[in-house]
């Protein structure tokens, strides 16, 4: 347990890029927060899909899961990508 620990921590500190937040914030016209706080989140996500994706995917080959994550990350990318905005409409 406590080697997984560990590689969450590492995985969560590799979605803190904190000195990079002044320029994301100025290109994107937000506060400093805003960037801040979807980075948090996006490595809060990442920690526990590391804690628990070996227990969900126990019973599949391991092939299969190997394969169908790069096929969940094309999907997501171009959700993001064409995200019409950073902040939601009012």
């Amino acid at each position: 347990m406590s080697m997984a620990l560990c590689f969450a921590v590492f995985i969560a500190s590799e979605f803190m890029p904190v000195r990079l937040l002044p320029p994301i914030s100025a290109e994107l016209g937000v506060s400093e927060g805003q960037p801040g706080q979807a980075i948090s989140i996006l490595g809060l996500f990442a920690v526990i899909t590391s804690l628990t994706i070996a227990g969900v995917t126990r019973g599949v080959h391991r092939k299969q899961v190997q394969s169908r994550f790069p096929v969940l990350l094309l999907v997501s990318e171009p959700i993001a990508a064409f995200a019409p905005a950073y902040t939601p409409s009012k």
